[in-house]
Protein backbone atom coordinates (compact mmCIF):
# COMPACT_ATOMS: atom_id res chain seq x y z
CA UNK A 1 0.00 0.00 0.00
CA UNK A 2 1.44 4.05 -0.95
CA UNK A 3 1.90 5.68 1.62
CA UNK A 4 -0.71 7.99 2.17
CA UNK A 5 -0.71 11.74 1.26
CA UNK A 6 -1.92 13.52 4.53
CA UNK A 7 -1.33 11.74 8.18
CA UNK A 8 -3.00 12.97 11.68
CA UNK A 9 0.41 13.85 12.77
CA UNK A 10 -0.34 16.68 10.66
CA UNK A 11 -3.65 17.50 11.86
CA UNK A 12 -2.12 17.51 15.15
CA UNK A 13 0.56 19.92 14.36
CA UNK A 14 -1.49 22.45 12.69
CA UNK A 15 -4.96 22.31 15.35
CA UNK A 16 -3.49 20.55 18.22
CA UNK A 17 -2.93 24.04 19.94
CA UNK A 18 -6.22 25.24 19.13
CA UNK A 19 -7.97 22.16 20.61
CA UNK A 20 -6.39 22.07 23.86
CA UNK A 21 -7.32 25.40 24.89
CA UNK A 22 -10.84 24.72 23.59
CA UNK A 23 -11.49 21.24 25.06
CA UNK A 24 -8.76 20.69 27.95
CA UNK A 25 -7.70 17.38 27.28
CA UNK A 26 -6.10 15.52 30.08
CA UNK A 27 -2.45 14.64 30.30
CA UNK A 28 -2.97 11.06 29.07
CA UNK A 29 -4.54 11.95 26.33
CA UNK A 30 -1.69 15.30 25.18
CA UNK A 31 0.80 12.83 25.82
CA UNK A 32 -0.80 10.17 22.87
CA UNK A 33 -1.16 12.90 21.10
CA UNK A 34 2.49 14.09 21.04
CA UNK A 35 3.49 10.24 20.31
CA UNK A 36 1.27 10.09 17.17
CA UNK A 37 2.80 13.46 16.12
CA UNK A 38 6.82 12.85 16.31
CA UNK A 39 6.22 9.37 15.44
CA UNK A 40 8.72 8.14 12.72
CA UNK A 41 10.57 11.94 12.93
CA UNK A 42 14.29 13.03 14.25
CA UNK A 43 12.47 13.49 17.31
CA UNK A 44 12.69 9.88 18.10
CA UNK A 45 15.92 9.31 16.73
CA UNK A 46 16.66 6.33 14.08
CA UNK A 47 19.62 5.40 12.35
CA UNK A 48 20.98 5.70 8.85
CA UNK A 49 21.21 2.93 5.92
CA UNK A 50 23.16 1.85 2.93
CA UNK A 51 22.73 -0.93 0.61
CA UNK A 52 25.85 -2.76 -0.24
CA UNK A 53 25.21 -3.25 -3.32
CA UNK A 54 24.33 0.05 -5.55
CA UNK A 55 25.22 2.75 -2.24
CA UNK A 56 21.47 3.64 -2.10
CA UNK A 57 21.48 5.70 1.52
CA UNK A 58 18.07 5.68 3.77
CA UNK A 59 17.43 7.31 6.80
CA UNK A 60 14.92 5.64 8.91
CA UNK A 61 13.61 7.08 12.32
CA UNK A 62 12.32 5.12 14.85
CA UNK A 63 8.15 4.56 15.41
CA UNK A 64 6.55 5.79 19.44
CA UNK A 65 4.56 2.39 19.25
CA UNK A 66 1.61 3.99 20.67
CA UNK A 67 -0.94 1.38 19.91
CA UNK A 68 -3.43 4.53 18.75
CA UNK A 69 -0.87 5.31 16.20
CA UNK A 70 -2.02 4.42 12.66
CA UNK A 71 1.44 4.00 11.18
CA UNK A 72 2.75 1.57 14.22
CA UNK A 73 0.28 -1.63 14.14
CA UNK A 74 1.39 -3.78 10.86
CA UNK A 75 4.69 -5.55 12.60
CA UNK A 76 2.82 -5.59 15.66
CA UNK A 77 -0.29 -7.38 14.05
CA UNK A 78 1.56 -10.12 12.20
CA UNK A 79 3.35 -10.86 15.46
CA UNK A 80 0.45 -10.61 17.72
CA UNK A 81 -1.72 -12.84 15.22
CA UNK A 82 1.27 -15.51 15.87
CA UNK A 83 1.47 -15.52 19.33
CA UNK A 84 -2.31 -15.46 20.08
CA UNK A 85 -2.20 -18.76 18.34
CA UNK A 86 -0.75 -20.74 21.07
CA UNK A 87 -3.77 -19.07 23.27
CA UNK A 88 -6.74 -20.47 21.63
CA UNK A 89 -8.03 -23.85 20.87
CA UNK A 90 -8.27 -25.21 17.36
CA UNK A 91 -12.09 -25.53 16.74
CA UNK A 92 -14.70 -23.26 15.03
CA UNK A 93 -15.81 -20.12 15.94
CA UNK A 94 -18.81 -17.83 16.55
CA UNK A 95 -18.81 -14.14 16.19
CA UNK A 96 -20.70 -11.85 18.79
CA UNK A 97 -20.95 -8.20 18.67
CA UNK A 98 -22.42 -6.85 22.09
CA UNK A 99 -23.02 -2.42 21.77
CA UNK A 100 -25.24 -0.41 24.52
CA UNK A 101 -27.41 2.41 23.22
CA UNK A 102 -26.36 5.46 22.44
CA UNK A 103 -27.79 7.32 25.26
CA UNK A 104 -25.24 5.64 27.85
CA UNK A 105 -22.68 7.63 26.15
CA UNK A 106 -22.78 10.14 28.71
CA UNK A 107 -22.11 7.93 31.48
CA UNK A 108 -19.36 6.19 29.51
CA UNK A 109 -17.02 9.91 29.33
CA UNK A 110 -17.69 10.50 32.91
CA UNK A 111 -15.58 7.36 33.37
CA UNK A 112 -14.43 5.60 30.40
CA UNK A 113 -11.98 3.11 32.35
CA UNK A 114 -14.94 1.68 34.42
CA UNK A 115 -17.40 1.70 31.79
CA UNK A 116 -15.36 0.04 29.49
CA UNK A 117 -14.28 -2.49 32.66
CA UNK A 118 -17.95 -2.78 33.34
CA UNK A 119 -19.05 -3.61 29.72
CA UNK A 120 -16.22 -6.26 29.78
CA UNK A 121 -17.71 -8.01 32.61
CA UNK A 122 -21.54 -7.67 31.86
CA UNK A 123 -20.53 -9.64 28.30
CA UNK A 124 -18.55 -12.57 30.26
CA UNK A 125 -21.24 -12.57 32.87
CA UNK A 126 -24.01 -13.13 29.82
CA UNK A 127 -22.16 -15.66 28.01
CA UNK A 128 -20.61 -17.44 30.84
CA UNK A 129 -23.95 -17.91 32.18
CA UNK A 130 -25.33 -19.08 28.94
CA UNK A 131 -22.80 -21.65 28.41
CA UNK A 132 -24.29 -23.52 31.78
CA UNK A 133 -27.98 -22.95 30.96
CA UNK A 134 -27.76 -24.20 27.72
CA UNK A 135 -25.01 -26.27 27.07
CA UNK A 136 -23.74 -27.64 30.64
CA UNK A 137 -20.34 -26.36 30.19
CA UNK A 138 -18.04 -23.80 30.98
CA UNK A 139 -17.48 -21.68 27.60
CA UNK A 140 -14.84 -19.21 26.62
CA UNK A 141 -14.73 -16.28 25.09
CA UNK A 142 -11.66 -13.67 23.62
CA UNK A 143 -13.25 -9.98 23.91
CA UNK A 144 -12.22 -7.36 21.77
CA UNK A 145 -13.40 -3.44 22.97
CA UNK A 146 -14.24 -1.23 19.97
CA UNK A 147 -15.24 2.13 20.77
CA UNK A 148 -15.51 3.96 17.48
CA UNK A 149 -17.64 4.08 14.64
CA UNK A 150 -17.11 5.07 11.23
CA UNK A 151 -17.37 8.75 11.42
CA UNK A 152 -15.15 8.95 14.84
CA UNK A 153 -18.43 9.36 16.94
CA UNK A 154 -18.33 7.59 20.40
CA UNK A 155 -19.82 3.82 19.42
CA UNK A 156 -18.28 1.30 22.64
CA UNK A 157 -18.99 -2.20 21.35
CA UNK A 158 -17.04 -5.49 22.07
CA UNK A 159 -16.77 -7.97 19.63
CA UNK A 160 -16.30 -11.64 21.14
CA UNK A 161 -14.96 -14.58 19.71
CA UNK A 162 -16.79 -17.72 20.99
CA UNK A 163 -15.03 -21.43 20.28
CA UNK A 164 -17.95 -23.86 19.32
CA UNK A 165 -16.68 -26.29 22.24
CA UNK A 166 -16.62 -25.86 26.14
CA UNK A 167 -15.35 -28.33 29.05
CA UNK A 168 -18.37 -30.15 30.78
CA UNK A 169 -18.51 -30.06 34.79
CA UNK A 170 -17.03 -34.25 34.45
CA UNK A 171 -13.74 -32.62 33.00
CA UNK A 172 -14.31 -33.50 28.97
CA UNK A 173 -14.43 -31.65 25.88
CA UNK A 174 -18.18 -30.95 24.54
CA UNK A 175 -19.00 -29.38 20.91
CA UNK A 176 -21.57 -26.75 21.40
CA UNK A 177 -23.91 -24.99 18.86
CA UNK A 178 -26.72 -25.35 16.46
CA UNK A 179 -25.29 -26.98 13.38
CA UNK A 180 -22.90 -23.97 12.82
CA UNK A 181 -25.57 -21.47 12.18
CA UNK A 182 -25.43 -20.27 16.00
CA UNK A 183 -24.41 -20.60 19.51
CA UNK A 184 -27.15 -18.99 21.72
CA UNK A 185 -30.75 -17.41 21.09
CA UNK A 186 -29.82 -13.65 20.50
CA UNK A 187 -32.85 -12.30 21.17
CA UNK A 188 -32.86 -13.68 24.88
CA UNK A 189 -29.02 -13.04 24.61
CA UNK A 190 -29.82 -9.31 24.39
CA UNK A 191 -32.50 -9.06 27.29
CA UNK A 192 -29.68 -11.23 29.58
CA UNK A 193 -27.03 -8.79 28.53
CA UNK A 194 -29.48 -5.79 29.15
CA UNK A 195 -30.19 -6.73 32.73
CA UNK A 196 -26.20 -7.44 34.15
CA UNK A 197 -25.19 -4.25 32.27
CA UNK A 198 -27.77 -1.72 33.64
CA UNK A 199 -27.89 -3.73 37.05
CA UNK A 200 -23.71 -2.70 37.34
CA UNK A 201 -23.98 0.48 35.72
CA UNK A 202 -27.18 1.57 38.41
CA UNK A 203 -25.01 0.35 41.45
CA UNK A 204 -21.70 2.07 39.85
CA UNK A 205 -23.26 5.05 39.58
CA UNK A 206 -24.85 4.52 43.55
CA UNK A 207 -21.78 4.14 44.54
CA UNK A 208 -20.64 7.24 43.43
CA UNK A 209 -23.62 9.15 44.61
CA UNK A 210 -24.36 10.80 41.64
CA UNK A 211 -26.99 8.09 40.39
CA UNK A 212 -30.14 11.50 41.28
CA UNK A 213 -28.42 13.25 38.03
CA UNK A 214 -28.50 10.23 35.56
CA UNK A 215 -31.72 8.33 36.58
CA UNK A 216 -33.45 9.88 33.61
CA UNK A 217 -30.40 8.22 31.14
CA UNK A 218 -30.31 5.66 32.77
CA UNK A 219 -34.17 4.87 32.70
CA UNK A 220 -34.09 5.44 28.97
CA UNK A 221 -31.49 3.06 28.23
CA UNK A 222 -33.49 0.65 30.33
CA UNK A 223 -36.36 1.02 27.96
CA UNK A 224 -34.70 0.60 24.61
CA UNK A 225 -34.55 -2.66 22.97
CA UNK A 226 -30.59 -3.92 23.08
CA UNK A 227 -29.09 -5.77 20.35
CA UNK A 228 -26.54 -8.31 20.24
CA UNK A 229 -25.28 -9.19 16.97
CA UNK A 230 -24.21 -13.07 15.35
CA UNK A 231 -22.21 -14.58 12.82
CA UNK A 232 -22.16 -18.43 11.81
CA UNK A 233 -19.19 -20.20 13.18
CA UNK A 234 -15.93 -19.69 11.19
CA UNK A 235 -14.27 -22.20 8.79
CA UNK A 236 -11.53 -22.92 11.30
CA UNK A 237 -9.14 -21.75 13.45
CA UNK A 238 -6.58 -19.94 10.55
CA UNK A 239 -9.16 -17.49 9.74
CA UNK A 240 -10.23 -17.18 13.08
CA UNK A 241 -6.73 -15.73 13.31
CA UNK A 242 -6.22 -13.62 10.53
CA UNK A 243 -9.64 -11.70 11.41
CA UNK A 244 -8.69 -11.24 15.29
CA UNK A 245 -5.74 -9.76 13.44
CA UNK A 246 -7.25 -7.23 11.62
CA UNK A 247 -10.14 -6.18 14.83
CA UNK A 248 -7.13 -6.39 17.72
CA UNK A 249 -4.66 -3.80 16.18
CA UNK A 250 -7.45 -1.45 14.00
CA UNK A 251 -7.05 2.20 15.57
CA UNK A 252 -9.95 4.87 15.24
CA UNK A 253 -8.37 5.82 12.17
CA UNK A 254 -6.42 5.34 9.63
CA UNK A 255 -4.02 7.95 7.53
CA UNK A 256 -5.29 6.55 3.86
CA UNK A 257 -8.88 8.15 4.79
CA UNK A 258 -7.73 11.53 4.88
CA UNK A 259 -8.38 13.59 1.80
CA UNK A 260 -7.35 16.92 2.81
CA UNK A 261 -6.06 19.44 4.87
CA UNK A 262 -7.39 22.37 5.01
CA UNK A 263 -7.13 26.00 7.15
CA UNK A 264 -10.01 24.97 9.33
CA UNK A 265 -11.39 22.16 8.25
CA UNK A 266 -10.28 18.21 7.22
CA UNK A 267 -12.10 15.85 4.84
CA UNK A 268 -12.07 11.96 5.28
CA UNK A 269 -13.83 9.02 3.81
CA UNK A 270 -16.54 6.61 5.83
CA UNK A 271 -18.42 4.01 5.50
CA UNK A 272 -22.28 4.65 5.85
CA UNK A 273 -24.06 1.44 6.97
CA UNK A 274 -26.94 3.19 7.31
CA UNK A 275 -27.11 3.62 3.54
CA UNK A 276 -25.63 -0.24 2.34
CA UNK A 277 -22.19 0.92 3.01
CA UNK A 278 -21.41 3.07 1.07
CA UNK A 279 -18.43 5.31 1.01
CA UNK A 280 -18.84 8.74 1.63
CA UNK A 281 -16.83 12.38 2.79
CA UNK A 282 -17.17 14.14 5.56
CA UNK A 283 -16.22 17.31 6.84
CA UNK A 284 -15.42 18.19 10.17
CA UNK A 285 -13.12 21.36 11.42
CA UNK A 286 -9.33 20.64 12.76
CA UNK A 287 -10.68 20.81 16.22
CA UNK A 288 -13.45 19.13 16.27
CA UNK A 289 -11.67 15.78 14.16
CA UNK A 290 -9.74 16.11 17.06
CA UNK A 291 -11.93 16.31 19.90
CA UNK A 292 -13.44 13.10 18.10
CA UNK A 293 -10.22 11.56 17.88
CA UNK A 294 -9.24 11.98 21.52
CA UNK A 295 -12.40 10.11 22.88
CA UNK A 296 -11.37 6.84 21.52
CA UNK A 297 -7.63 7.53 23.54
CA UNK A 298 -7.88 4.49 25.98
CA UNK A 299 -7.25 4.96 29.61
CA UNK A 300 -3.44 4.27 30.76
CA UNK A 301 -2.88 0.76 30.93
CA UNK A 302 -6.36 -0.35 29.90
CA UNK A 303 -6.18 -3.97 28.82
CA UNK A 304 -8.36 -4.19 25.23
CA UNK A 305 -8.58 -7.77 24.81
CA UNK A 306 -9.49 -10.18 27.02
CA UNK A 307 -9.18 -13.71 27.24
CA UNK A 308 -12.19 -15.80 29.22
CA UNK A 309 -13.26 -19.00 30.22
CA UNK A 310 -11.32 -22.05 28.78
CA UNK A 311 -9.42 -19.37 26.63
CA UNK A 312 -7.88 -17.81 29.85
CA UNK A 313 -4.64 -18.74 31.66
CA UNK A 314 -6.29 -20.82 33.85
CA UNK A 315 -7.19 -23.35 31.35
CA UNK A 316 -4.08 -22.82 29.88
CA UNK A 317 -2.39 -26.16 30.97
CA UNK A 318 -5.39 -28.40 30.49
CA UNK A 319 -6.03 -26.97 26.86
CA UNK A 320 -3.03 -27.53 25.60
CA UNK A 321 -3.57 -30.56 23.42
CA UNK A 322 -6.42 -28.66 21.74
CA UNK A 323 -4.34 -26.43 20.15
CA UNK A 324 -1.94 -25.89 17.01
CA UNK A 325 2.11 -26.37 17.74
CA UNK A 326 3.70 -23.13 17.71
CA UNK A 327 5.34 -22.41 14.80
CA UNK A 328 8.00 -19.74 16.43
CA UNK A 329 11.57 -19.90 15.58
CA UNK A 330 13.59 -19.21 18.62
CA UNK A 331 16.42 -17.15 18.72
CA UNK A 332 14.98 -15.07 15.83
CA UNK A 333 14.98 -11.52 15.30
CA UNK A 334 12.28 -8.89 14.46
CA UNK A 335 12.98 -8.80 11.02
CA UNK A 336 13.79 -12.16 10.29
CA UNK A 337 10.70 -12.60 12.24
CA UNK A 338 8.60 -10.55 10.22
CA UNK A 339 9.81 -11.69 6.91
CA UNK A 340 8.84 -15.09 7.51
CA UNK A 341 5.03 -13.65 8.74
CA UNK A 342 4.88 -11.12 5.96
CA UNK A 343 7.08 -11.56 3.70
CA UNK A 344 8.37 -8.10 3.34
CA UNK A 345 11.79 -8.04 3.53
CA UNK A 346 13.11 -4.75 5.54
CA UNK A 347 16.55 -5.46 4.52
CA UNK A 348 15.90 -5.51 1.13
CA UNK A 349 17.13 -2.25 -0.93
CA UNK A 350 14.27 -0.07 -2.23
CA UNK A 351 15.94 1.05 -5.63
CA UNK A 352 18.27 -2.10 -6.60
CA UNK A 353 16.30 -4.53 -5.06
CA UNK A 354 19.36 -7.09 -5.01
CA UNK A 355 21.57 -5.16 -1.97
CA UNK A 356 21.22 -5.56 1.71
CA UNK A 357 20.58 -2.14 3.46
CA UNK A 358 23.29 -2.12 6.50
CA UNK A 359 23.01 0.26 9.38
CA UNK A 360 26.33 2.88 9.26
CA UNK A 361 25.14 5.48 11.34
CA UNK A 362 22.95 5.59 14.88
CA UNK A 363 21.09 8.92 15.12
CA UNK A 364 19.98 9.30 18.61
CA UNK A 365 17.44 11.25 19.99
CA UNK A 366 16.82 14.97 20.04
CA UNK A 367 18.02 15.91 23.72
CA UNK A 368 16.01 19.30 23.91
CA UNK A 369 11.93 18.96 24.98
CA UNK A 370 9.90 19.14 21.48
CA UNK A 371 8.11 21.73 22.04
CA UNK A 372 3.97 20.64 22.08
CA UNK A 373 0.65 21.19 23.25
CA UNK A 374 2.25 20.22 26.81
CA UNK A 375 3.83 23.88 26.84
CA UNK A 376 -0.12 25.31 27.06
CA UNK A 377 -1.25 23.17 30.19
CA UNK A 378 -0.28 24.82 33.38
CA UNK A 379 1.01 23.08 36.45
CA UNK A 380 -2.39 22.83 38.35
CA UNK A 381 -4.45 21.41 35.48
CA UNK A 382 -1.64 18.42 35.27
CA UNK A 383 -2.22 18.18 38.96
CA UNK A 384 -6.14 17.81 38.38
CA UNK A 385 -5.65 15.21 35.88
CA UNK A 386 -3.72 12.63 38.14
Amino acid sequence: MSRPKFEIAQIIEKFGDEFVQKHRPNTWQLRTLHALRICRTAALGGHKEQCDHCGTVRYSYNSCKNRHCPKCQASRQAFWMEDVRERIIDTKYFHLVFTVPQCLNELCLLNSHKFYSLLFSSVWQTLRAFGYTHYGVESGALAILHTWGQNLSLHPHIHCLVPAAGLSLRGSMKKIGKKGKYIYPVRKLSIDFRSVMMKKLKKQLELAGILPDYRQTVEQAWSKNWVVFAEPSFANVERVIKYLGLYTHRVAFSNHRIKSIGEEKVSFTYKDYRDGGKQKLMSLSGVEFLRRFAMHILPKGFVKVRFYGILSNRYSKQMAIYRKPSEKVEGESSRERLLRLTGFDATCCPRCKKGRMHIVEIIPRIRSPVPFLFQRKTINDCNSDR
